[in-house]
């Protein structure tokens, strides 16, 4: 743990050693789990540090988190990055989305696990929790899921509230992928705010953070039924 411990402070992040030990035990079951179910195809410690773990708490270097500010993970699969920025930043309320059960059955295990509070995982589509009371309730939206940005927009923008943001956690250069989203995140009532570069030290990984301020409300009709999104993005 002393990577990730290092590797965090390097990003202005302090973990304490009830975060190390929560860290520490939330790859345990990580890895255990992975044997019977896909969770994720990175099973070397140091590269969940490094992969996982340090990559999900970069949004914590943005000013995007006030105290307490309510989070939703579109897609979190095995709870990335929403798991890692909830254990550095216990005073976070987090929703965790995902469309499979038994993904969020494990998500559960964690959070039970690890006695975190003020975090729930919720197994729903992005395309129907966006019409549901989860519409436009949350400060900020995360995703760290593969798909194109003008389809994660679509995804993730109507969760969030006015004045909030989305951040979209992707590859070293979406100059060309940014440029394809304008029209949907002008349509979704968003508006590119920066394309923050970040760079983790205990790995090597050059990422970018992709920040949409929520200027005005999601029109009614998005997000599209499901599977409309990927198939027919926004242009």
């Amino acid at each position: 743990m002393e990577k990730l411990k290092t590797g965090a402070e390097n990003m202005g992040i302090s973990l304490d050693d009830t975060q190390l030990d929560r860290f520490e035990k939330y790859m345990d079951m990580l890895l255990n789990r992975n044997k019977v179910m896909n969770l994720t195809a990175i099973t070397e410690k140091d590269e969940i540090i490094s992969r996982h773990f340090l990559d999900s708490v970069t949004p914590l270097m943005t000013d995007k988190f006030p105290p307490g500010a309510s989070v939703i993970d579109i897609g979190a699969g095995a709870g990335f990055p929403s798991l890692p920025l909830k254990i550095a930043r216990p005073d976070l309320c987090v929703t965790m989305l995902d469309s499979l059960n038994k993904r969020v059955g494990f998500l559960n295990d964690v959070i039970l696990s690890l006695g975190l509070e003020n975090i729930e995982a919720v197994h729903m589509r992005a395309e129907d929790g966006g019409h549901s009371e989860l519409r436009e309730s949350f400060d900020v939206a995360v995703a760290r899921a593969v798909a194109d940005l003008s389809v994660l927009a679509e995804y993730a923008l109507p969760f969030v509230k006015v004045g909030g943001c989305f951040i979209a956690m992707k590859g070293g250069d979406p100059e060309e992928e940014i440029g394809g989203a304008k029209a949907a995140i002008k349509a979704l009532g968003g508006r590119i705010e920066a394309v923050k570069e970040v760079h983790i030290d205990e790995g090597g990984l050059d990422h970018t953070l992709c920040i949409i301020n929520k200027i005005g409300r999601t029109p009614s009709k998005y997000p599209r039924k499901a599977g409309k999104p990927a198939k027919e993005p926004i242009k």
